[in-house]
């Protein structure tokens, strides 16, 4: 069992990461209303399950790949359940072999330890060198949660507010598959 606070609705007093501060400064220029909590570490989708029932969605499973040259990188938007195969993954997007990014990798691109990869980690990524990859049943849900850029909050947002305020700020297009 996880820790998890009760539900804030303003930023959290202090940051688990650079890429968090980045997140809530962000959230709030736009104006985009969420929902935060504080937890124990959570990094598996498993240890999520508390911080769902609290924020009373189910937070995504976000995957940060690169090629084999580590020269082009995807960050791949699921459902929490969604069993992950890069074979299936590439025939989808029509390109060679991909595999998991390393820690060093994740971190450098998108600011963040593993079991923190999130949406916001675009932020990090000014010269659009990553391809945001949506599943449909994310894309389609109501509330996205998700880590915040850290393994110890995280926050639930309209699905709409992504799409419609947050990547326009950032310039990265989401492409959307089944």
């Amino acid at each position: 069992m996880v820790y998890v606070s009760d539900i804030q609705t303003t930023p959290p007093t202090e940051f688990g990461s650079e890429l968090e501060k980045m997140t809530y400064e962000t959230l709030t220029t736009l104006e985009i209303p969420f929902y935060q909590v504080a937890t124990g570490e959570a990094v598996t989708m498993e240890d999520c399950l508390d911080i769902d029932a609290r924020l009373g969605i189910e937070v995504v499973k976000t995957i940060f790949l690169c090629n084999q040259k580590k020269t082009k990188f995807y960050l791949y938007i699921t459902p929490a359940n969604f069993k992950f195969v890069t074979k299936e993954f590439g025939k989808k997007l029509a390109i060679p072999r991909v595999s998991f990014a390393s820690t060093d990798l994740l971190n450098e691109r998108l600011g963040v330890i593993p079991g923190a990869a999130t949406i916001f980690g675009l932020l990090k990524d000014p010269n659009h060198e990553i391809q945001l990859v949506f599943d449909k049943s994310v894309a389609k849900r109501e509330w996205y949660g998700c880590s915040s850029g850290s393994v110890t909050n995280y926050m639930k947002l309209k699905t709409a507010d992504l799409f419609e305020k947050f990547l326009p700020e950032t310039g990265h297009e989401a492409l959307i598959i089944d």
